[in-house]
């Protein structure tokens, strides 16, 4: 029996970084951070992974990191937040006919619901993530949340529901880098959906807001209105587009080019003074090289207001920019740019704030983690509560032998990364909702499927 609450890791595998955090609420509901690492990203794009070795080693040094601040830590399984342009996201509809009209609406009644979703048709290279529930209707009324229609009675239960969807091979080299840094996949998580845990507050449901993450090679948007999802999309624009840009438009190399963002980067020219200059190291006995600031700051303005016009349209697209009364959430690395909220604000016409994680952090956590680009990897710790509190997760994983790869197996083919991580529908439903699987069945593990009753210490 669990008698205190389980450590829960998250894994933000971003193209910039690699960050490892493992988390366990008190008593009173608040994060309390047992371990914290990080590493520079290498060999992943846009937030897809592209070399699979490199991106191993990143991996183990924030682990390595993370075990090293706190060595009773026992790290083996994690959530990891998932981004890139193959990221997809529709909505569907779905009605399931009660059995008995003269029983109240059992949980059971809605999960069975959320199964029937797995039906729907997805292009073959595709893979469900995530099937969010919103709205609910009970015969001819609607407009229930899923915690008012349980208990409720009727003949009819409907809900809409938004589906998120990945591409298959994308997926699969994710779970790969994860099983061969010795882990198991307690779920992919969508990082907007994580970084929107993070950083939104009970009254962002009530308003509506949009949360704008915006990371080193990705910007991520999820849209929430009257308490509910209603669109998630990844665009594949940000911050490291705004270095490329400055090394060409400057002529200076790419790690000069991040430090002058960082440093001196501004998302608003007029505030840059036209007199004030960047002094950089020549090269290979060149003379110094002056960079105006004001040009630097015109370079970061035209990307930045690229990304804004982005975020813009899929509001528009949902007729949602009139009805988001608490405005635009900024976070990740990219919302530490200087004067970027002014700038939000002008080419939104909505009001903009920055997004930070520490609501959710207990006392004498530490300071690093306050910043936004932190929030998508604390974001994955509560998805990760959200499932352990609300009974998701419905079998204890032991993390044997068995969890893992047959070493003897000829890796590197196709074939094996398919057997190893590609599972059928039947299995996705089986762990979706906990009935007879397969002893010997790999350990892609869906988040409604896992349990945290086995601790990581």
């Amino acid at each position: 029996m669990q008698t205190e609450n389980p450590v829960i890791v998250g894994l933000d595998i971003g193209t910039t970084k690699i960050a490892a955090i493992a988390g366990r609420k008190n008593e009173f509901g608040k994060l309390e951070i047992l371990g914290f690492g990080k590493s520079d990203s290498s060999g992943v794009n846009h937030g897809m992974v592209l070399n699979i070795d490199e991106c191993i080693r990143s991996i183990n040094i924030a682990l390595d990191e993370c075990l090293a601040s706190n060595p009773n830590l026992n790290i083996k399984e994690v959530y990891v937040g998932i981004a890139g342009h193959h990221i997809k996201s529709l909505q569907t509809r779905g009605d399931r006919v009660i059995n008995n009209v003269e029983e109240e609406i059992r949980k059971e009644d809605i999960d069975a619901l959320i199964k029937d979703q797995y039906k729907t048709f997805i292009p073959a290279n595709d893979q469900i993530i995530d099937i969010i529930p919103q709205d609910f209707t009970v015969d001819a009324l609607e407009g229930f949340s899923m915690q008012e229609v349980v208990g409720m009675t009727g003949v009819r239960i409907g809900a809409n529901f938004h589906i998120v969807t990945g591409d298959k091979s994308a997926i699969r080299n994710i779970h790969r880098c994860v099983q061969r840094a010795n882990l198991t996949t307690k779920d992919l998580v969508l990082q907007p959906l994580a970084s929107a845990a993070a950083v939104m507050c009970p009254e962002d449901f009530e308003s509506g807001v949009a949360i704008v993450d915006i990371g080193g090679g990705t910007t991520d948007l999820a849209i929430f209105h009257e308490g509910m999802l209603k669109h998630t999309v990844v665009i594949p624009i940000a911050g490291v587009n705004i270095t490329n840009d400055i090394r060409q438009g400057l002529g200076v190399l790419r790690t000069q080019a991040e430090q002058m963002k960082v440093k001196f980067g501004m998302a608003l020219a007029d505030e840059a003074q036209s007199n004030a200059f960047i002094t950089i190291p020549g090269l290979k006995g060149q003379p110094q090289k002056e960079i105006s600031a004001k040009n630097l700051a015109n370079i970061i303005q035209s990307r930045m207001e690229e990304i804004l016009e982005y975020v813009m349209y899929h509001i528009k697209q949902m007729n949602l920019q009139d009805k988001l009364h608490g405005g635009i959430i900024l976070t990740g690395g990219g919302s530490q740019l200087k004067h970027i909220m002014q700038l939000t604000e002008f080419k939104t016409g909505m009001p903009a704030r920055l997004g930070l994680p520490n609501e959710h952090l207990s006392k004498g956590h530490i300071p690093e983690l306050m910043k936004p680009m932190y929030a998508t990897c604390i974001g994955l710790i509560l998805r990760g509560y959200d499932d352990f509190e609300n009974n998701r997760l419905r079998f204890i994983s032991n993390n044997t032998e068995e969890s893992f790869v047959n070493k003897d197996e000829v890796e590197g083919t196709f074939v094996n990364m398919a057997k190893t991580f590609e599972a059928t529908p039947q299995e996705l439903l089986d762990r979706e909702f906990g009935e007879s699987m397969e002893v010997n069945a790999p350990t892609f593990s869906s988040r409604k499927a896992a349990t945290s009753g086995d601790e990581q210490h």
